[in-house]
Protein backbone atom coordinates (compact mmCIF):
# COMPACT_ATOMS: atom_id res chain seq x y z
CA UNK A 1 0.00 0.00 0.00
CA UNK A 2 1.43 3.34 -1.32
CA UNK A 3 2.52 5.79 1.96
CA UNK A 4 -0.24 8.29 1.28
CA UNK A 5 -3.01 6.44 0.04
CA UNK A 6 -6.80 6.72 1.07
CA UNK A 7 -6.22 2.90 2.58
CA UNK A 8 -3.25 4.12 4.79
CA UNK A 9 -5.21 7.24 5.84
CA UNK A 10 -7.96 5.52 6.45
CA UNK A 11 -6.36 2.57 8.79
CA UNK A 12 -4.17 5.58 10.71
CA UNK A 13 -7.29 7.44 11.65
CA UNK A 14 -9.10 4.43 12.69
CA UNK A 15 -6.16 3.28 14.85
CA UNK A 16 -6.63 6.86 16.57
CA UNK A 17 -10.35 6.63 16.91
CA UNK A 18 -10.67 3.24 18.09
CA UNK A 19 -7.93 3.71 20.44
CA UNK A 20 -10.12 6.53 21.67
CA UNK A 21 -13.25 5.35 21.61
CA UNK A 22 -12.15 2.22 23.60
CA UNK A 23 -10.22 3.70 26.18
CA UNK A 24 -12.54 6.59 26.83
CA UNK A 25 -15.26 4.41 26.75
CA UNK A 26 -15.09 0.73 27.71
CA UNK A 27 -12.00 0.81 29.75
CA UNK A 28 -12.28 4.32 31.50
CA UNK A 29 -13.77 2.79 34.67
CA UNK A 30 -10.69 0.01 35.38
CA UNK A 31 -9.21 3.33 36.25
CA UNK A 32 -11.85 5.59 37.71
CA UNK A 33 -13.58 3.32 39.06
CA UNK A 34 -13.12 3.34 42.44
CA UNK A 35 -13.16 7.16 42.58
CA UNK A 36 -16.16 7.50 40.74
CA UNK A 37 -17.67 5.51 43.25
CA UNK A 38 -17.08 7.48 46.15
CA UNK A 39 -17.88 10.42 44.31
CA UNK A 40 -21.21 9.05 43.49
CA UNK A 41 -22.23 7.16 46.27
CA UNK A 42 -22.77 3.99 44.48
CA UNK A 43 -21.14 0.37 44.59
CA UNK A 44 -17.85 -0.55 42.95
CA UNK A 45 -19.81 -3.14 41.07
CA UNK A 46 -22.62 -0.80 39.71
CA UNK A 47 -19.55 1.14 38.53
CA UNK A 48 -18.56 -1.47 36.66
CA UNK A 49 -21.54 -2.34 35.14
CA UNK A 50 -21.74 1.05 33.05
CA UNK A 51 -19.48 -1.05 30.41
CA UNK A 52 -21.96 -3.79 30.56
CA UNK A 53 -24.72 -1.91 29.89
CA UNK A 54 -22.77 0.11 26.92
CA UNK A 55 -22.30 -3.42 25.30
CA UNK A 56 -26.16 -4.99 25.83
CA UNK A 57 -27.04 -1.55 24.02
CA UNK A 58 -24.35 -1.80 21.11
CA UNK A 59 -25.65 -5.35 20.76
CA UNK A 60 -29.29 -4.41 20.00
CA UNK A 61 -28.47 -1.71 18.24
CA UNK A 62 -26.16 -3.51 16.03
CA UNK A 63 -28.51 -5.17 13.93
CA UNK A 64 -30.94 -2.25 13.44
CA UNK A 65 -27.77 -0.30 12.00
CA UNK A 66 -26.80 -3.44 9.44
CA UNK A 67 -29.11 -1.80 6.52
CA UNK A 68 -27.75 1.47 7.25
CA UNK A 69 -24.40 0.84 6.57
CA UNK A 70 -24.40 -1.00 3.44
CA UNK A 71 -27.16 1.62 2.32
CA UNK A 72 -25.26 5.05 3.46
CA UNK A 73 -21.89 3.35 4.11
CA UNK A 74 -19.85 3.97 7.82
CA UNK A 75 -18.61 7.30 7.42
CA UNK A 76 -21.64 9.61 8.48
CA UNK A 77 -22.70 6.73 10.94
CA UNK A 78 -19.15 6.98 12.61
CA UNK A 79 -19.07 10.75 12.45
CA UNK A 80 -22.99 10.57 14.51
CA UNK A 81 -21.43 7.77 16.74
CA UNK A 82 -18.37 10.20 17.62
CA UNK A 83 -20.71 12.89 18.54
CA UNK A 84 -22.94 10.90 20.77
CA UNK A 85 -19.93 9.40 22.40
CA UNK A 86 -18.46 12.96 23.70
CA UNK A 87 -22.39 13.69 24.52
CA UNK A 88 -21.57 9.99 26.86
CA UNK A 89 -18.28 11.03 27.94
CA UNK A 90 -20.15 14.86 29.31
CA UNK A 91 -23.27 12.95 31.09
CA UNK A 92 -20.77 10.89 32.50
CA UNK A 93 -18.69 13.88 33.63
CA UNK A 94 -21.60 15.64 35.06
CA UNK A 95 -23.76 12.68 36.69
CA UNK A 96 -24.84 12.87 40.03
CA UNK A 97 -26.01 9.73 40.91
CA UNK A 98 -26.60 6.26 39.54
CA UNK A 99 -29.59 7.38 37.00
CA UNK A 100 -27.22 9.75 35.32
CA UNK A 101 -24.18 7.59 35.34
CA UNK A 102 -26.84 5.15 34.28
CA UNK A 103 -27.91 7.17 31.09
CA UNK A 104 -24.55 7.85 30.31
CA UNK A 105 -23.75 4.23 29.26
CA UNK A 106 -27.02 4.33 27.50
CA UNK A 107 -26.05 6.97 25.24
CA UNK A 108 -22.36 5.22 24.77
CA UNK A 109 -24.13 2.18 24.07
CA UNK A 110 -25.53 4.12 21.39
CA UNK A 111 -21.96 5.79 19.93
CA UNK A 112 -20.39 2.42 19.77
CA UNK A 113 -22.21 0.94 17.60
CA UNK A 114 -22.00 3.54 15.12
CA UNK A 115 -18.21 4.07 16.34
CA UNK A 116 -16.21 0.88 17.44
CA UNK A 117 -14.72 -1.82 15.82
CA UNK A 118 -17.39 -3.30 13.67
CA UNK A 119 -17.92 0.14 12.29
CA UNK A 120 -14.60 0.80 11.70
CA UNK A 121 -14.25 -2.47 9.81
CA UNK A 122 -16.65 -1.90 7.85
CA UNK A 123 -15.18 1.25 7.08
CA UNK A 124 -11.85 -0.25 6.45
CA UNK A 125 -13.45 -2.78 3.61
CA UNK A 126 -15.28 0.20 1.56
CA UNK A 127 -11.93 1.89 1.49
CA UNK A 128 -9.26 -1.20 0.80
CA UNK A 129 -11.40 -3.03 -1.49
CA UNK A 130 -9.15 -6.04 -2.36
CA UNK A 131 -6.46 -5.28 0.11
CA UNK A 132 -9.20 -5.36 3.14
CA UNK A 133 -7.68 -8.45 4.65
CA UNK A 134 -4.40 -6.85 5.58
CA UNK A 135 -5.60 -3.40 6.15
CA UNK A 136 -8.11 -4.87 8.79
CA UNK A 137 -4.88 -6.63 10.40
CA UNK A 138 -3.06 -3.50 11.16
CA UNK A 139 -6.11 -1.98 12.15
CA UNK A 140 -6.36 -4.92 14.90
CA UNK A 141 -2.44 -4.80 16.09
CA UNK A 142 -2.97 -0.99 16.52
CA UNK A 143 -6.58 -1.85 18.74
CA UNK A 144 -3.94 -4.24 20.73
CA UNK A 145 -2.30 -1.29 22.36
CA UNK A 146 -5.20 0.83 23.96
CA UNK A 147 -5.33 -0.50 27.68
CA UNK A 148 -1.46 -0.06 27.48
CA UNK A 149 -1.63 3.56 25.98
CA UNK A 150 -5.19 5.00 27.83
CA UNK A 151 -4.17 3.39 31.13
CA UNK A 152 -1.77 5.17 32.56
CA UNK A 153 -2.39 8.54 30.59
CA UNK A 154 -5.78 8.15 32.41
CA UNK A 155 -3.92 7.26 35.96
CA UNK A 156 -2.01 10.55 35.05
CA UNK A 157 -4.74 12.91 34.09
CA UNK A 158 -7.11 11.93 37.31
CA UNK A 159 -4.14 12.18 39.82
CA UNK A 160 -3.70 15.42 38.43
CA UNK A 161 -7.29 16.92 37.76
CA UNK A 162 -9.75 14.25 39.06
CA UNK A 163 -12.21 11.56 37.08
CA UNK A 164 -14.65 14.41 35.88
CA UNK A 165 -12.29 16.42 34.43
CA UNK A 166 -10.42 13.56 33.08
CA UNK A 167 -13.49 12.11 31.29
CA UNK A 168 -14.22 15.54 30.36
CA UNK A 169 -11.25 15.83 28.32
CA UNK A 170 -12.16 12.24 26.33
CA UNK A 171 -15.71 13.82 25.93
CA UNK A 172 -13.54 16.65 24.22
CA UNK A 173 -11.07 14.65 22.21
CA UNK A 174 -13.78 12.13 21.33
CA UNK A 175 -15.47 15.52 19.46
CA UNK A 176 -12.51 17.41 18.26
CA UNK A 177 -10.59 14.33 17.42
CA UNK A 178 -12.41 11.38 16.71
CA UNK A 179 -15.67 13.50 14.67
CA UNK A 180 -13.33 15.17 12.40
CA UNK A 181 -11.20 12.07 11.71
CA UNK A 182 -14.01 10.16 10.28
CA UNK A 183 -15.42 12.51 8.44
CA UNK A 184 -11.89 13.38 6.49
CA UNK A 185 -10.00 10.09 5.97
CA UNK A 186 -13.06 7.40 5.49
CA UNK A 187 -15.12 6.79 2.29
CA UNK A 188 -17.60 9.81 0.58
CA UNK A 189 -20.11 6.81 -0.29
CA UNK A 190 -20.33 3.15 0.41
CA UNK A 191 -18.65 1.09 -2.91
CA UNK A 192 -21.45 0.48 -5.66
CA UNK A 193 -23.45 -2.91 -5.55
CA UNK A 194 -23.20 -5.62 -8.44
CA UNK A 195 -27.07 -5.24 -8.75
CA UNK A 196 -26.68 -1.53 -8.76
CA UNK A 197 -24.32 -1.05 -11.85
CA UNK A 198 -26.12 -4.00 -13.68
CA UNK A 199 -29.70 -2.31 -13.06
CA UNK A 200 -31.24 -5.33 -12.21
CA UNK A 201 -32.67 -5.71 -9.00
CA UNK A 202 -32.67 -4.31 -5.44
CA UNK A 203 -32.58 -7.21 -3.44
CA UNK A 204 -29.64 -7.19 -1.13
CA UNK A 205 -27.05 -10.35 -1.53
CA UNK A 206 -28.37 -12.71 0.16
CA UNK A 207 -26.54 -14.08 4.06
CA UNK A 208 -26.00 -17.74 4.16
CA UNK A 209 -27.96 -18.68 7.76
CA UNK A 210 -26.05 -21.70 8.33
CA UNK A 211 -22.72 -20.24 7.84
CA UNK A 212 -23.70 -17.14 9.72
CA UNK A 213 -24.84 -19.19 12.84
CA UNK A 214 -22.11 -21.37 12.57
CA UNK A 215 -19.80 -18.40 12.43
CA UNK A 216 -21.61 -16.37 15.25
CA UNK A 217 -21.51 -19.55 17.48
CA UNK A 218 -17.83 -19.73 17.04
CA UNK A 219 -17.28 -16.13 18.14
CA UNK A 220 -19.19 -15.57 20.45
CA UNK A 221 -18.34 -18.64 22.22
CA UNK A 222 -14.61 -17.59 22.00
CA UNK A 223 -15.61 -13.91 23.01
CA UNK A 224 -17.14 -15.42 26.24
CA UNK A 225 -14.43 -17.20 27.72
CA UNK A 226 -12.00 -14.90 26.81
CA UNK A 227 -13.58 -11.38 28.17
CA UNK A 228 -14.57 -13.87 30.95
CA UNK A 229 -11.47 -15.90 31.51
CA UNK A 230 -9.15 -12.54 31.14
CA UNK A 231 -10.53 -12.04 34.50
CA UNK A 232 -9.38 -15.32 36.39
CA UNK A 233 -5.78 -15.63 34.74
CA UNK A 234 -4.09 -13.77 38.29
CA UNK A 235 -6.27 -15.38 40.09
CA UNK A 236 -5.98 -18.59 38.34
CA UNK A 237 -1.97 -18.35 38.45
CA UNK A 238 -2.29 -18.18 41.99
CA UNK A 239 -4.39 -20.84 43.09
CA UNK A 240 -1.80 -22.81 40.93
CA UNK A 241 0.93 -21.70 43.49
CA UNK A 242 2.55 -19.09 42.39
CA UNK A 243 3.08 -16.08 44.07
CA UNK A 244 1.35 -12.50 43.08
CA UNK A 245 4.56 -11.13 41.17
CA UNK A 246 4.93 -14.53 39.34
CA UNK A 247 1.44 -14.39 38.37
CA UNK A 248 1.50 -10.73 37.32
CA UNK A 249 4.74 -11.39 35.48
CA UNK A 250 3.06 -14.42 33.39
CA UNK A 251 -0.22 -12.46 32.93
CA UNK A 252 1.74 -9.34 31.21
CA UNK A 253 3.22 -12.17 29.07
CA UNK A 254 -0.34 -12.87 27.81
CA UNK A 255 -0.06 -9.09 25.86
CA UNK A 256 3.25 -9.79 23.92
CA UNK A 257 1.91 -13.06 22.70
CA UNK A 258 -1.51 -11.53 21.60
CA UNK A 259 0.20 -9.27 19.43
CA UNK A 260 3.07 -12.12 18.07
CA UNK A 261 -0.73 -13.62 17.55
CA UNK A 262 -1.69 -10.38 15.54
CA UNK A 263 1.33 -10.41 13.11
CA UNK A 264 1.09 -13.81 12.22
CA UNK A 265 -1.84 -13.26 9.73
CA UNK A 266 -0.54 -9.76 9.06
CA UNK A 267 3.37 -11.58 7.93
CA UNK A 268 1.98 -14.78 6.34
CA UNK A 269 -1.48 -13.82 5.48
CA UNK A 270 -1.60 -13.66 1.81
CA UNK A 271 0.03 -17.58 1.95
CA UNK A 272 -2.70 -18.99 3.38
CA UNK A 273 -7.03 -19.08 4.30
CA UNK A 274 -8.16 -16.95 6.70
CA UNK A 275 -9.61 -20.65 7.81
CA UNK A 276 -6.18 -21.52 8.72
CA UNK A 277 -5.42 -18.77 11.21
CA UNK A 278 -8.90 -19.38 12.86
CA UNK A 279 -8.60 -22.95 12.49
CA UNK A 280 -5.06 -22.85 14.80
CA UNK A 281 -6.33 -20.33 16.98
CA UNK A 282 -9.15 -22.36 18.33
CA UNK A 283 -7.27 -25.03 18.24
CA UNK A 284 -4.54 -23.52 20.80
CA UNK A 285 -6.73 -22.21 23.13
CA UNK A 286 -8.21 -25.59 24.60
CA UNK A 287 -4.45 -26.40 24.53
CA UNK A 288 -3.27 -23.90 26.52
CA UNK A 289 -6.31 -24.85 28.91
CA UNK A 290 -5.21 -28.48 29.32
CA UNK A 291 -1.52 -26.72 30.43
CA UNK A 292 -2.97 -24.99 33.14
CA UNK A 293 -4.72 -27.53 34.11
CA UNK A 294 -2.22 -30.40 34.51
CA UNK A 295 1.22 -27.53 35.68
CA UNK A 296 1.46 -25.56 38.46
CA UNK A 297 4.88 -24.34 38.33
CA UNK A 298 6.02 -20.86 36.98
CA UNK A 299 7.09 -22.49 33.64
CA UNK A 300 3.39 -23.73 32.54
CA UNK A 301 2.06 -20.80 33.75
CA UNK A 302 4.80 -18.75 30.78
CA UNK A 303 3.91 -21.89 28.28
CA UNK A 304 -0.20 -20.59 28.91
CA UNK A 305 0.30 -17.39 28.18
CA UNK A 306 2.01 -17.79 25.31
CA UNK A 307 -0.86 -20.30 23.85
CA UNK A 308 -3.30 -18.19 24.87
CA UNK A 309 -1.91 -15.04 24.28
CA UNK A 310 -1.10 -15.87 20.27
CA UNK A 311 -4.72 -17.51 19.95
CA UNK A 312 -6.43 -14.37 21.15
CA UNK A 313 -4.65 -12.42 19.33
CA UNK A 314 -5.10 -14.45 16.13
CA UNK A 315 -8.90 -15.06 17.05
CA UNK A 316 -9.21 -11.06 16.53
CA UNK A 317 -7.67 -11.12 13.32
CA UNK A 318 -10.21 -13.66 11.80
CA UNK A 319 -13.19 -12.18 13.74
CA UNK A 320 -12.32 -9.52 11.19
CA UNK A 321 -11.37 -11.20 8.27
CA UNK A 322 -13.51 -14.63 7.99
CA UNK A 323 -16.79 -12.46 7.10
CA UNK A 324 -14.96 -11.39 4.08
CA UNK A 325 -14.51 -14.85 2.90
CA UNK A 326 -17.69 -16.65 3.72
CA UNK A 327 -20.10 -13.95 2.69
CA UNK A 328 -20.37 -12.08 -0.71
CA UNK A 329 -18.06 -8.67 -0.41
CA UNK A 330 -21.35 -6.56 -0.99
CA UNK A 331 -22.97 -8.06 2.08
CA UNK A 332 -19.76 -7.44 4.28
CA UNK A 333 -20.98 -4.40 6.04
CA UNK A 334 -24.48 -6.04 7.27
CA UNK A 335 -22.74 -9.29 8.11
CA UNK A 336 -20.76 -7.72 10.75
CA UNK A 337 -22.98 -5.27 12.03
CA UNK A 338 -25.52 -8.59 12.46
CA UNK A 339 -22.27 -10.61 13.74
CA UNK A 340 -22.13 -7.83 16.58
CA UNK A 341 -25.34 -8.56 18.19
CA UNK A 342 -24.21 -12.08 19.81
CA UNK A 343 -20.67 -11.31 20.10
CA UNK A 344 -21.53 -7.82 22.07
CA UNK A 345 -23.92 -9.75 23.85
CA UNK A 346 -21.61 -12.80 24.69
CA UNK A 347 -19.22 -9.91 26.18
CA UNK A 348 -21.52 -8.13 28.17
CA UNK A 349 -22.41 -11.76 30.08
CA UNK A 350 -18.81 -13.25 30.33
CA UNK A 351 -17.67 -10.88 33.51
CA UNK A 352 -20.94 -11.41 35.60
CA UNK A 353 -20.85 -15.17 34.89
CA UNK A 354 -17.54 -16.05 35.72
CA UNK A 355 -17.55 -14.15 38.69
CA UNK A 356 -19.98 -15.50 39.95
CA UNK A 357 -18.67 -19.24 39.65
CA UNK A 358 -15.75 -17.87 40.90
CA UNK A 359 -17.35 -17.32 44.10
CA UNK A 360 -19.69 -20.07 44.09
CA UNK A 361 -16.91 -22.75 42.75
CA UNK A 362 -13.80 -21.41 42.57
CA UNK A 363 -11.21 -20.55 39.93
CA UNK A 364 -10.79 -24.10 38.33
CA UNK A 365 -14.47 -24.12 37.71
CA UNK A 366 -14.18 -21.33 35.41
CA UNK A 367 -11.38 -22.67 33.80
CA UNK A 368 -13.22 -25.95 33.17
CA UNK A 369 -15.76 -23.66 31.89
CA UNK A 370 -13.14 -21.81 29.63
CA UNK A 371 -11.84 -24.98 28.04
CA UNK A 372 -15.29 -26.64 27.28
CA UNK A 373 -16.73 -23.55 25.46
CA UNK A 374 -13.18 -23.61 23.65
CA UNK A 375 -14.14 -26.79 22.25
CA UNK A 376 -17.43 -25.38 21.28
CA UNK A 377 -16.19 -22.91 19.42
CA UNK A 378 -13.55 -24.81 17.68
CA UNK A 379 -16.07 -27.75 16.73
CA UNK A 380 -18.73 -24.77 15.22
CA UNK A 381 -15.24 -23.01 13.15
CA UNK A 382 -14.40 -26.47 11.81
CA UNK A 383 -17.90 -27.32 10.46
CA UNK A 384 -17.90 -23.71 9.17
CA UNK A 385 -14.72 -24.46 7.30
CA UNK A 386 -16.42 -28.27 5.79
CA UNK A 387 -19.43 -26.16 4.82
CA UNK A 388 -16.98 -24.08 2.26
CA UNK A 389 -14.85 -26.72 1.29
CA UNK A 390 -18.81 -27.77 -0.05
CA UNK A 391 -19.32 -24.76 -1.22
CA UNK A 392 -19.60 -24.62 -5.62
CA UNK A 393 -16.51 -22.91 -7.70
CA UNK A 394 -17.35 -19.58 -8.72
Amino acid sequence: MPLLSPTVRAVAALSVTQLLGWGATFWLPAVTGPAMAGDLGITLPMVMAGPTVMLVVMALTSWPLSASFERYGARPIMVLGSLMGAAGLMVISLAAGPISYGLAWVILGLAGAGMLTTPAQIAVTEIAGEKARSALGMLILAGGLTSTIVWPLTGLMQAAWGWRATTLVYAGLTLLVCAPLHWAALARRPRQRPQEKAGSTDEPSAIDRPRFVLLALSFAANGFFTWGFALTIIILFEAGGLDHASALTAAALIGIAQWAGRMIDIVGGKRWSGFVTGLAASALFPLSFIVLLLTSGFLGAVLFATLYGMASGATAVARATLPLQIFPKQAYARASAQLAVPLNLSFAAAPPVFAAIMTSSGPHAALWLAFALSILASSALFALSLLERRRPAG
